[in-house]
């Protein structure tokens, strides 16, 4: 098998499997990703994978209201150790939200999605699979972070503004896939005028015109995408990357600025007006959306709100790396 290369944070905080017979169920989106024959070939060499190691295992179709009760007893009954979700951002969202408080099993991700950026930052390889191999050879879990969006669970990425507009136009494309999202962002690049939001952290309110706020545990938006790239999954910290007013001609200079690592943590402070992009590190934030603008959590379009309160929950839930 391949080996990958993962963050000295990830190897420091990753716990040993004890001994087991381990049990898997694997969740399949009957939608995610691009290509159906790709699904069947990854889900034949379940089959063949899970069989040569003598690995009890069901298939679970996902469902599109993220309705999981069902597998909570089920869980507990067949001693299942280990979820696997085939799909992207969303469907992990969906999954690990609904069960997390109420199973102790491990989950594991094999990326089958638009973006997977979950699974890039855990360095899951974006080979279905390989990224089986790695499952079912794992000998270790991480603790991951995840928070909530007021009463939405989120476990990688949300956005407000221009990310997210992106993320609704997208939703309704026939196509998916890179190619397919590049050309929307470029359409909507073109069309976006800044929003009006009022941001408080830690008893500091401010107000700001801004393209599009990040509020993010993993580095990316995806598809290799780094939009916050000190963030890291276990820190108890979310990155907040507020792009601001500007320039429209400046606006991809500063995001690529901002993508490459150029700038640095900060502290909130006078001259932050002054600031193309503010980047700095919280464990909650709060943030009055004054004109509606539109929202996105885990790249997932949903209905915006007036206001978001946000909150970190550590060590939410064990990924399989």
């Amino acid at each position: 098998m391949e080996e990958l290369s993962i963050s000295p944070e990830i190897k420091r905080t990753s716990i040993p499997i004890k001994s087991e017979q381990r049990r898997f169920i694997y969740l399949v989106n009957p939608i995610s990703g691009t290509n159906k024959k790709e699904k069947d070939a990854i889900v034949e060499s379940i089959h063949k994978v899970n069989k040569e190691r003598n690995i009890p295992y069901e298939f679970v179709e996902t469902n599109a209201v993220g309705n999981y009760d069902f597998l909570i007893d089920k869980v507990d009954s067949d001693s299942v150790t280990d979820i696997v979700i085939i799909g992207g951002d969303g469907t992990v969202n969906q999954v690990v939200g609904a069960l997390y408080k109420d199973v102790k099993a491990r989950f594991g991700i094999i990326p089958f999605g638009s973006g997977n950026g979950l699974a890039n930052t855990a360095g899951i390889s974006s080979k279905p699979e390989k990224a089986l191999e790695q499952i079912v050879n794992s000998r270790h879990t991480m603790d991951v972070d995840a928070f909530m969006v007021n009463d939405r669970f989120a476990c990688m990425l949300s956005g407000l503004g221009l990310d997210a507009k992106v993320a609704h136009e997208f939703a309704h494309k026939e196509r998916r896939g890179l190619m397919t999202y590049t050309q929307q962002s470029i359409v909507e690049f073109f069309k976006a005028q800044p929003y009006q939001f009022e941001v408080n952290v830690d008893g500091f309110s401010f107000f700001t015109d801004a393209f599009f706020i990040s509020i993010a545990n993993s580095n990316q938006f995806g598809n290799n995408f780094t939009i916050a790239p000190q963030a890291q999954l276990n820190d108890g910290l979310l990155d907040i990357v507020i792009v601001q007013k500007m320039n429209k001609a400046s606006l991809p200079f500063a995001v690529l600025k901002q993508i490459r690592g150029n700038n640095k943590l900060q502290q909130l402070v006078e001259d932050m007006s002054q600031k193309n992009i503010l980047y700095f590190q919280t464990p909650s934030i709060s943030i009055k959306n004054l004109k509606r603008a539109p929202l996105h959590i885990d790249g997932e379009p949903t209905d915006t709100m007036a206001e978001l309160n946000v909150q970190i929950i550590p060590n939410c839930f064990k990924l399989l790396c």
